[in-house]
């Protein structure tokens, strides 16, 4: 693709990186067969390919965005399919993420849109603050369907039925590994995980610690700065991200740390971005080798020598979340740790296409986020599973909310297979207490 940069406009190297990538475009138009709401709307701006003709035009005249050029862009998901089909290369997640910081410091929303990512910037990333705004969202979920504001319907529709106990697991700490140690990780915990399901970072430690690692919740650490960031809201992405970076640097040069093992791959998608993100940062350093040995939980398994065919006999339809596939290229370490556990695994049809959570994205955009989901759930209980796996907390709630089967994150079925108990999720499916939380 040609660009038109000045020289003077080159010289800011977040413009220089756009060039890059805008050149590397070469309008093929791969990218409109994957792309989530291309298929939904059939309008070529709401295509990658579109909207990188919109960022390019409203970069390269340095204009003021306007509505229809914001409008296309929001409703981007961020699901990175198209990197995944790119015969170029075009990295489109550091040219949207760009779009998105130029329009979040150009342009004035409408006062709903401001006051909605103001709340959400306020809320998500705080556990406590979450916690409150769930019980709050729990008891006006009944009255959902009178708020005149489709987005508020969303809000309160998404409140879980029930809200977990907090786990002491999430504090900083220490957990010792049985027999031998093989490895220390740190392990990320999270914001809104912390609230929304801590079985997932329970079942984690005891299935690591189980094969051998050493697991620290370091001082400090929270956080990853992925919801913030991809509204555009740079500056407190990169402060939440920059604690991470000091916390984890500190247990790096203290005991040391072979991996920092993620559980929600949007986190993981985000952390292993710090590199670039900081890269003119006096953080760039730190920032560098912490993405230098961060991995997803799939990955550190597949290091380790998980037990086989410990599970009983049942079927596990695997959701490939797309900041795991298309973000982070992991494609099949989830389905071959099922497998290798004994679990039978399938997949949905179309499993490249993005669930419609996309983190806030079901939030600020309910009616695309809706359409998405009843596709995906309709797939997905098309293969008749018995239970659903996926390895991203926003995809497991987005699913679970128009499904009766239960869905549940990998490491939960994996440390079930190797002596952990039953994943609560299906324990309440079982005793048909879906609004009954279990306390252990």
């Amino acid at each position: 693709m040609k660009t038109e940069f000045t020289a003077e406009q080159l010289k800011d190297p977040k413009i220089t990186r756009a060039n890059e990538i805008l050149r590397s475009c070469v309008h093929c138009g791969f990218c409109t067969a994957t792309c989530p709401t291309y298929q939904v709307l059939g309008d070529e701006l709401d295509s990658p390919r579109g909207r990188i003709y919109l960022i390019k035009d409203m970069l390269e005249n340095n204009r003021v965005p306007d509505a229809k050029t914001v409008k296309h862009i929001d409703r981007c998901l961020s699901c990175l399919a198209c990197m995944t089909t790119c015969p170029s290369g075009v990295h489109y997640m550091h040219l949207v993420d760009h779009a998105r910081e130029y329009i979040e410091e150009r342009y004035k929303r409408p006062l709903g849109d401001r006051a909605l990512r103001w709340i959400l910037a306020r809320i998500l990333p705080y556990p406590t603050r979450f916690r409150l705004a769930l019980l709050g969202a729990k008891i006006g979920r009944p009255f959902a369907r009178l708020m005149p504001d489709a987005r508020l319907r969303a809000m309160l529709e998404m409140a879980p039925k029930q809200i977990p106990p907090v786990s002491r697991n999430d504090d900083p700490q220490s957990f010792a590994p049985e027999g031998a140690r093989k490895k220390r990780v740190a392990l990320m915990t999270g914001c809104a995980q912390k609230a929304l399901n801590t079985d997932i970072n329970d079942a984690t430690i005891r299935l690591l610690t189980r094969l051998g690692c050493e697991v620290v919740v370091a001082e400090g650490a929270g956080c990853c700065g992925a919801l913030t960031h991809h509204m555009g809201k740079s500056d407190e992405s990169h402060r939440t991200a920059a604690k991470n970076i000091r916390a984890w640097a500190r247990e790096m040069d203290g005991e040391g740390l072979d991996a920092i093992v993620i559980n929600t791959s949007g986190c993981g998608t985000t952390v292993k971005d710090y590199g670039h993100m900081f890269r003119h940062d006096a953080l760039a350093s730190d920032a560098a080798r912490v993405s230098g040995i961060a991995m997803d939980v799939s990955e550190v398994l597949m290091q380790l020598d998980l037990p086989t065919g410990g599970a009983p006999q049942m079927t596990v339809a695997y959701h490939a979340a797309c900041s795991l596939q298309h973000g982070q290229q992991i494609k099949t370490f989830p389905k071959d740790l099922l497998k290798r556990a004994g679990y039978g695994v399938v997949e949905p049809a179309d499993s490249h296409l993005c669930c419609g959570s996309a983190g806030t994205y079901n939030l600020m955009q309910p009616e695309i986020s809706k359409q998405l989901k009843e596709r995906k759930v309709r797939t997905l209980e098309a293969r008749n599973p018995d239970v659903i796996a996926a390895g991203n907390i926003g995809c497991m709630m987005q699913i679970g909310s128009a499904t009766g089967v239960p869905i549940v994150h990998t490491v939960e079925l994996l440390d079930w297979a190797t002596g952990g108990p039953k994943p609560p999720a299906m324990e309440r499916a079982a005793q048909g207490m879906t609004g009954v939380p279990i306390l252990r």
